[in-house]
């Protein structure tokens, strides 16, 4: 039997996923595209359960690819803001659509156990 290579669109939902793919990655996008730039323990409180080191590698990915950027102000303590780019920002329709099917899905999956 033949394998057939992956389709076009296949590999662009794989990039997609490889790029936001995981726990934590559209969460942070969330926060930053409704509550706007914050500094890392902000970040950090308004995810609930995330772990500093997690949210620190989580936020280096997302800005290797564009999706934030990461600001440092020269204050003592010195101050560092993320944001959220354009570029991530386009994603918010994506967000709200997942957002509208899980609360679907958690209504359906409890009505139906309850």
């Amino acid at each position: 039997m033949e394998v057939k290579s992956c389709s076009k669109s296949s590999l662009a939902i794989r990039d997609t996923l490889d790029i936001v793919g995981g726990k934590w990655k559209l969460p942070i996008l969330h926060v930053l595209v409704t509550e706007g730039p914050m500094r890392f323990k902000e970040l950090q409180k308004a995810l609930d359960g995330i772990t500093a080191r997690m949210l620190s590698k989580e936020l280096k990915e997302l800005e290797l690819n564009q999706m934030v950027t990461r600001d440092v102000f020269d204050t003592a303590p010195i101050t560092v803001i993320y944001t959220v780019t354009d570029h991530g920002r386009s994603l918010g329709p994506v967000i709200h659509a997942l957002y509208a099917w899980g609360t679907k899905h958690r209504k359906q999956i409890f009505d139906l156990a309850g």
